[in-house]
């Protein structure tokens, strides 16, 4: 589930990091206790007792600490949530394996609708069925799906699938794949899900497709598909698919005046951390760089959230902080953040301070400690949000603006660009230098801060958010456009390069 495992702070968001020690918190207790170890039932009956058991349990988990559950702007929440838990239970009393348990906890999740909130199955890999594919993979590329490679003697890659047992492949994609995993209502969903229409899992709800009709450069060809469990080929492909090739963190220059910055992760590890902080200090220190380019390039690639601090200290060097800092608090003027106050989330406040200072962010667990805090109290009174002070406005820059940035800034996009992602893409979209390339970036709901939860049964987490943001400029389910969409097949750095030039000709003349 993209996005449920990021994290956010007042307007920042932490670390993968912070899931893992979270995941040892069974319940969301203060003490760091092993998760419980799983119990894998031992019948079909069985399968079938614990997922509904297990939708049962998510369901009253998000009743007691989702701030959905009490939103005021939400009335419709709770009747949400009790349509998830149907559909979720429907699948369970038909689940009778592995592969049934994960996909009607999957259901509910998606009738949900929300990156931030559900469960997830934490099933072993051997204790699922192997994953099959029929030689080939694909992708959407806007408005069709393609075939983006195949093994010898399979279609051919650029083929455009049609339709698959006389059905669309726009009705296999809502049936097959978004009735489990995404969310068919995001555009940047279809750019990232859809390569999920050729890979079985053994989801006993899904008949794979047997027989497919592809247009080629030549023609119309039906193919008969034989199903043969995923190899190498496979694993390199998936990925790359709709991210193409991905650059580490970092800063290079591949055409003389051609700034890119490298950015797939806003959870990065500590190598990652260091690398970050060394390349805004650099661009900070030789300004004159950025100034004097003819374009920088910020690569999205693969990024799917996490701290929006690292975009924040990218955003300050660019542009000048102090500058940064007074659009953002314009642009967030009259938000407020509400945090759902339950007893298993002003546990896990205060446990996540410990965590910081482990990590040593020590500006986050500063920023964090009042948070921890202010829950505390009202869980202790009994109230049902603890809400966060505003921060003051950001103040006037002393000792003079540096100049302003009016380079050219190209902003990659995946589809899969949500939580501190699309919190980079509020900042940068502030600048009217700034234009997107990609694909349309995910969304998300108002909900935010996610904590794990482990069910009883070990089987699966509870993805529970426990705030909400109040009057946020970008909307519930909002998403960014980009200024160019990228419909190559193949999601190359010189692909994008090359768009990037010709947008930059087009600009002079």
């Amino acid at each position: 589930m993209e996005a449920g495992v990021e994290k956010v702070v007042g307007m920042r968001s932490l670390t993968k990091t912070v899931l893992a020690a979270l995941l040892l918190m069974a319940g969301g207790g203060r003490a760091a206790e092993p998760p419980p170890a799983p119990r894998l039932p031992a019948s079909p009956a069985a399968w079938s007792a614990a997922a509904a058991t297990d939708v049962d349990y998510a369901y009253a988990t998000l009743l007691e600490n989702h701030p959905g559950v009490i939103d005021p702007a939400n009335p419709g929440f709770k009747a949400k949530l009790r349509t998830a838990r149907a559909a979720g239970l429907a699948l369970a009393s038909r689940a009778q394996s592995p592969a049934g348990y994960a996909a009607a906890i999957a259901r509910f999740n998606t009738v949900i609708g929300d990156g931030h909130a559900g469960a997830l199955a934490t099933l072993d890999a051997q204790v699922l069925p192997p994953a099959r594919w029929p030689g080939f993979l694909t992708v959407w590329r806007g408005d069709g799906l393609f075939v983006y490679a195949s093994e010898p003697g399979g279609p051919t890659a650029g083929s455009r699938v049609m339709s698959c047992d006389g059905t669309a492949v726009r009705t296999l994609l809502l049936t097959h794949v978004f009735r489990f995993i995404g969310r068919s209502a995001e555009p940047g969903n279809w750019w990232t899900r859809s390569v999920n229409l050729f890979v079985d899992t053994g989801n006993p709800f899904v008949t794979p497709p047997r027989r497919c009709r592809f247009q080629t450069h030549g023609g119309v060809e039906n193919r008969d598909l034989a199903w043969t469990p995923v190899n190498a080929a496979y694993q390199a492909w998936r990925e790359a698919a709709y991210n193409g090739d991905v650059q580490p963190v970092g800063q290079t220059e591949p055409a003389k005046g051609l700034i890119w910055i490298a950015m797939p992760t806003f959870e990065p590890d500590a190598t990652q951390r260091d690398t970050y902080r060394a390349m805004v200090a650099d661009i900070a220190a030789h300004r004159d760089r950025v100034l004097n380019a003819r374009a920088v390039v910020i690569d999205l690639r693969a990024n799917q959230g996490g701290s929006s601090d690292w975009s924040l200290d990218l955003a300050g060097a660019l542009w000048g902080q102090g500058r940064v800092d007074r659009t953002i608090s314009a642009y967030n003027r009259g938000v407020q953040i509400w945090w759902r106050a339950s007893r298993a989330n002003a546990d896990y406040a205060a446990r996540l301070v410990d965590i910081l200072k482990d990590e040593k962010q020590t500006r986050m667990a500063e920023e964090f400690t009042p948070v921890a805090a202010g829950l505390a109290t009202a869980q202790a009174k009994g109230e049902p949000f603890f809400v966060e002070p505003p921060d003051p406005p950001a103040a006037p820059a002393s000792g003079g603006e540096p100049p302003p940035l009016n380079t050219p800034v190209y902003v990659i996009t995946p589809g899969q660009c949500a939580s501190a992602c699309l919190d980079a893409l509020d900042t940068f979209t502030r600048f009217a230098n700034t234009r997107l390339i990609g694909a349309p970036s995910s969304a998300d709901s108002t909900y935010l801060e996610v904590r794990a939860q482990p069910a009883p049964s070990g089987l699966s987490v509870v993805i529970v958010p426990n705030k909400m943001w109040v009057r946020r400029p970008r909307p519930a389910g909002g998403f960014y456009k980009p200024d160019i969409r990228l419909t190559s097949l193949r999601w190359s750095s010189a692909e994008f390069q090359a768009a990037i030039e010709r947008d930059l000709a087009r600009r002079a003349n």
